[in-house]
């Protein structure tokens, strides 16, 4: 008798729900990661400092929080490429109740957060209901977003000031609060993915959602609910961004959602859905921060580090479709 993901037998809930990828993944991905650190810090000897960490660990927490909302998303088989328009769209809410009424910081930020997560609903709700790819959903409200974006701030970066400067600001060992609040959206993320009921669903969605179907639990709010966060933490990230510009720009997250696509499947979460981790994404994020970082010290030209960039992205890819096809012959 064939049984759905949702009912299979009680074990160990990172196993059971097929968000395990093996010991060996994460050891592949830490082996990665430590032979870029050597590389550059041979190739640099600026690299291989705390300034540099710690500089890093204060950039990346956007990244961080869209690569967690993606690999939901990812997981349940959709993909999201509106989440640097989105980001753009939260930014400028916030710089237009801040600058033209008047708005405290907690309201603005909430306006802000509260139209990404509105966006990544839109994205969702007419994917399900349409039953249309994500991919082609997402392209329409990443023009929308963006065109929004600019009609609010004039198509002109507003300076809001140091309202949000306190997210950026190292307090303790050169790290900043919004890196502290970007790890604890990791492990939450990953304690609902592997340790909760919604997050077995999810891996059914992805894995089998007919069979999900047919096991009496309708998949359609769970989907809706995933772009919901991912538009929700799109705008937590623009406020990350807005602490450390000061200001607004209708043009920022332009290409960003190649970074977070390129953070989560270099991660280990499969393209094909079914299949992820928060904590390997991680490492993803890691990886390819690390890289830009490292590229940059050693005097990369902006070409070299596309391609070199680009091939990463490609071989992750590559790696991923071995993966599946592999897990499919065993099945």
């Amino acid at each position: 008798m064939n049984t759905s993901p949702i009912d299979t037998p009680p074990g160990p809930p990172a196993r059971r729900s097929g968000t395990y990828l093996g010991l060996g993944t994460y050891l592949g991905l830490a082996g990665a990661l430590l032979a870029m650190v050597v590389l550059f810090s041979l190739l640099s000897s600026h690299f291989l400092s705390y300034g540099t960490f710690s500089t890093l660990a204060n950039q990346i927490p956007d990244l961080m929080v869209l690569a967690v909302g993606m690999t939901f998303v990812l997981i349940i088989g959709g993909i999201d490429l509106s989440v640097g328009s989105v980001l753009a769209l939260a930014a400028s809410a916030v710089s237009v109740a801040i600058l033209g009424w008047g708005w405290s910081v907690l309201p603005a930020a909430l306006l802000g957060m509260g139209c990404a997560a509105l966006a990544g609903t839109l994205t969702g709700s007419i994917t399900v209901a349409w039953r249309i790819p994500s991919f082609i959903v997402s392209l329409g409200v990443l023009e929308m977003a963006r065109g929004v974006a600019y009609q609010l701030t004039d198509s002109r970066t507003a300076y809001i000031g140091d309202a949000f400067a306190w997210l950026s600001e190292p307090v303790a060992f050169g790290i900043s609060p919004a890196f502290i609040i970007a790890l604890l959206v990791i492990v939450v993320a990953q304690l609902v993915l592997t340790r909760t009921v919604f997050g077995r669903y999810l891996i059914g969605i992805g894995t089998n959602e007919e069979a999900v179907r047919l096991a009496g639990i309708d998949p359609r709010p769970y989907k809706i609910l995933v772009f919901s966060l991912m538009g929700l933490l799109a705008g937590l990230a623009a406020l990350f961004q807005i602490s450390r510009l000061e200001a607004a720009d209708p043009n920022a997250g332009s290409g960003l959602e190649l970074q977070v696509i390129a953070a989560v499947v270099i991660g280990g979460t499969s393209l094909m859905g079914g299949r992820g981790s928060v904590i390997s994404t991680f490492f993803g994020v890691l990886i390819i921060s690390v890289l830009a970082a490292g590229l940059a010290q050693i005097g990369a030209s902006e070409p070299t580090k596309r391609i070199i960039t680009g091939a990463v992205i490609v071989i992750a890819v590559v790696l991923d479709t071995y993966r599946s096809r592999r897990a499919r012959r065993r099945t």
